[in-house]
């Protein structure tokens, strides 16, 4: 990140897009590293490879960028970027066949603690939680994709019930179901804590790549701006 925008990193979500608007277009890039490794999450967990999820993430971030005016601050603006990726990945996914979700019945006995919460950070547990984080990534691989989803974005990504309803466009009932559905799944084949960092992990050269390619990609369509007509 460059001295001309480290300024700005503790300035909210909120503050930084209203400076874009004004025309502080390079300003994004904090936004891209914020939101870099909740996108990769949502695409590996949505079943694309690295370099796929990367191409999503891309379209995700112009798409977000030339749309910016028309966030309401109605939700989290991580939620809103992520209803953008879904959309991507939902069209992407559509060329395989994709199959359109059914309706389940209501939840029973929510778990509203995050099963993979990691409450220990020294050094022999951040080990056994990377070599762990491998199994938990190829389990969630094997698990239904609804369920997959739910958990990636309730567990790893942070988001609230009604955030991770609103960005699936599913109803709250249906998010916890899946959660509970999803942690019955895995919780057979893991039962130990793990830190969401640690899957489906997107490292610093990741992110100074995706940033890069964005940035360039709004500089050579000269910045158009993103405010609404």
């Amino acid at each position: 990140m460059g001295a001309e925008t480290k300024q700005f990193s503790a300035y909210s979500d909120i503050e930084i897009i209203q400076q874009i608007i004004a025309g502080e277009v390079k300003l994004y890039e904090i936004l891209i590293r914020r939101l870099n490794p909740v996108l990769f999450k949502t695409g590996r967990a949505y079943g694309f490879n690295h370099a796929d999820t990367q191409d999503l993430m891309q379209e995700t971030y112009v798409a977000a960028f030339y749309n910016l005016a028309k966030f309401e601050n109605r939700s989290a603006f991580k939620t809103w970027v992520i209803s953008i990726m879904l959309r991507q990945c939902f069209h992407k996914k559509q060329k395989l066949s994709f199959k359109n979700e059914q309706p389940v019945e209501a939840p029973q006995n929510e778990l509203t603690v995050p099963m993979f919460q990691n409450n220990n950070s020294n050094a022999e547990n951040l080990l056994v939680n990377k070599e762990l984080g491998h199994v938990l990534e190829n389990a969630l691989g094997k698990i239904p994709e609804d369920y997959r989803m739910v958990f990636t974005l309730r567990e790893l990504n942070g988001l609230s019930v009604i955030e991770t309803a609103d960005a699936l466009t599913i109803t709250e009932s249906n998010v916890k179901v899946r959660l509970n559905r999803a942690k019955k799944l895995l919780r057979s084949e893991i039962e130990k804590m793990y830190s969401p960092d640690e899957i489906f992990e997107f490292n610093l050269v990741y992110c100074d790549a995706i940033v890069e390619r964005v940035m360039k990609q709004l500089a050579d369509s000269n910045y158009m701006s993103p405010i609404v007509a």
